[in-house]
């Protein structure tokens, strides 16, 4: 009796490990979205961040990054922030600082506001909406006062805010979006 347990739970693990393998080598669903990571995040036109220079409350505040990728910094002037992470710009700064200006200084970066995402097609609200960390593509859609009785469930289309063409996506609960993304919902075939 034993032997025969084993020898059914050995066969229904195997179908199921199976199964798995052929439904994602024959898949030809597209990928889900891909996690934004936040260390990675590279900054740009419509940024918000907080800089802060110990001991320096006159050089310490709140900066936005212009529509070309610059943020004008008291003492330093133009800095070019677009395409930089925060820990890049932190260093940039840093450098610049120390190069004439302050001995010593200890610089703290961290972004308040990242640019908005905009959704359209097949949404209520099309339009753009702030972004906020985890945004998901459901999330995204419900701000937009939700999908239309028309809109796929199946599948998205997003370009991302570094890309020139959009990509598609499965529908998820997890398909993430990113700052500066568009997402673009469209119609079912009935």
């Amino acid at each position: 009796m034993k032997n025969w347990a084993l020898s059914i739970a050995a066969t229904l693990c195997l179908l199921s490990v199976s199964s798995v393998a052929y439904t994602g080598a024959a898949s030809a669903e597209p990928p889900a979205a891909e996690a934004v990571a936040t260390p990675n995040y590279t900054l740009g036109a419509g940024d918000k961040v907080r800089i802060i220079v110990y001991g320096e409350d006159t050089l310490t505040g709140e900066f936005s990054i212009a529509s070309d990728g610059d943020l004008s910094f008291p003492l330093i002037g133009v800095l070019k922030a677009g395409g930089q992470t925060v820990s890049q710009l932190q260093v940039q700064l840093t450098n610049k600082l120390a190069a004439g200006y302050l001995r010593d200084p200890r610089v703290s970066i961290e972004v308040l506001t990242y640019r908005p995402y905009y959704i359209l097609g097949e949404v209520n609200k099309p339009g753009e909406y702030p972004y906020t960390a985890g945004l998901t593509v459901l999330n995204a859609a419900a701000t937009a006062s939700g999908f239309t009785y028309r809109a796929n469930m199946k599948n998205v289309f997003i370009k991302h805010a570094n890309e020139s063409a959009e990509h598609r996506y499965k529908l998820t609960t997890g398909t993430l979006v990113a700052p500066g993304d568009t997402i673009r919902i469209t119609e079912r075939f009935f």
